[in-house]
């Protein structure tokens, strides 16, 4: 079933897949269960649920999460193409409907109720918007007389308008750094770079001129004073507590009072229980999978599969930095989940949807598979 002359879908997989990347992914998921046990349990309790409901329903979303790894990790990149662009038209007309009939919480409209599970359909438009996005600077590349940028541009604003509608500012500039960045990777000009950059700027302070949300945040953030910092301050305290190694298993304080230790403050729970220590490897973690798959895509000819991959370890890499950074207070508090340790079912399978892409990119194929793929997509131009 292994063998290498045995031409079977796993063993071509298995000689192919990157075991180290597939290994740093699989220990990421297994300190999301070992966190989730630490940190979920008070806020279950506080809250009257039974005290593991998260950590049980954590393991739960571990099952599907995985299929779906794994599963997206066989597809070639023409199958993730055409069902990344399946994913992203479905997100868009569940967002749509979210914003029609969705429940409003603390003044957004993110979630929507279907067949009794709750989705945040703007997670699964993350990853297939990357593909989609990719395709087209790809595609723009081989084919400069086509508007595979414009198209981007669209695409992208479409997006990001849905999110703002929300609203969702954290998604938002999520997207937005990933797009700009596909686009960097993709060999746009200077002039872009600055004006790119000038319009995110200037939709930053209209956000924050319009938007009490946003400016109450950003006060917070420059003036600890001026509002409620209770979170942002408990995770610093986390932090000092926990020292080097930890106050232990099951000795923290903070997650006793945090409303979010489970979600987005987990990192702060592991550092006062596990210690920075844990917390440096958790980032070195993260560090390798994303240069990982960065040194594997451009080790590819292929430049959808370079752009791609790229792309998706950016938004992997970037999700992971502004929640690390909320904890420590470095730039103002955003609702952004810790990939693969923080609790969320709908943020748990969109990750591993774009994780088992990454795979599924910078796999080895070999140089004949390549060219046969390049040769289909010229006649298909040509024709």
């Amino acid at each position: 079933m292994l063998a290498r002359d045995q031409r079977t879908p796993f063993s071509d997989w298995w000689w192919t897949v990157d075991k180290l990347l597939l290994v740093a992914i699989a220990a990421l998921m297994l300190a999301g269960v070992i966190l989730s046990l630490a940190a979920s349990p008070p806020v279950a309790t506080r809250i009257g649920l039974d005290p593991f409901h998260f950590f049980n329903r954590h393991v739960m979303f571990l099952v599907p999460s995985l299929i779906v790894l794994i599963g997206v990790s066989f597809m070639t990149p023409r199958q993730i193409r055409r069902t990344a662009l399946i994913v992203f038209a479905v997100s868009i007309a569940l967002i749509v409907l979210t914003l029609l009939i969705g429940p409003e919480v603390k003044g957004s409209r993110r979630w929507i109720t279907l067949l009794g599970v709750n989705i945040q359909a703007s997670e699964a438009a993350k990853p297939a918007f990357v593909i989609v996005a990719a395709w087209l600077f790809a595609e723009s590349t081989k084919r400069p007389e086509m508007p595979a940028t414009s198209m981007a541009l669209v695409l992208l604003m479409m997006l990001v308008t849905l999110l703002v509608m929300e609203p969702d500012f954290g998604q938002t500039m999520l997207i937005l750094t990933v797009w700009g960045a596909l686009f960097f990777i993709a060999g746009m000009r200077m002039i872009w770079v600055f004006g790119l950059a000038g319009a995110a700027g200037a939709g930053l302070f209209g956000a924050y001129l319009l938007v009490p949300h946003v400016a109450g945040r950003i006060k917070r953030f420059m003036n600890p004073a001026s509002g409620d910092t209770f979170q942002v301050d408990t995770a610093m305290e986390a932090f000092w507590n926990g020292g080097w190694f930890g106050l232990g298993p099951g000795e923290g304080i903070a997650k006793r009072s945090l409303p979010d230790s489970h979600t987005d403050f987990v990192f702060a729970v592991a550092a006062e229980e596990f210690g920075i220590i844990l917390c440096l490897m958790l980032v070195a973690l993260f560090g390798f999978i994303v240069i990982r798959t960065l040194t594997r895509a451009y080790a590819t000819e292929d430049m959808f599969s370079r752009f791609a991959a790229s792309g998706l370890a950016i938004l992997f890499g970037v999700q992971a930095t502004i929640n690390m950074a909320v904890n420590l207070q470095l730039i103002p508090a955003k609702g952004m989940t810790l990939p693969f340790i923080s609790y969320g079912g709908s943020s748990f399978v969109s990750l591993a949807y774009g994780v088992g892409m990454m795979l599924a990119l910078t796999r080895q194929r070999p140089r004949t598979e390549i060219e046969s793929m390049e040769g289909a997509s010229a006649q298909r131009a040509y024709a």
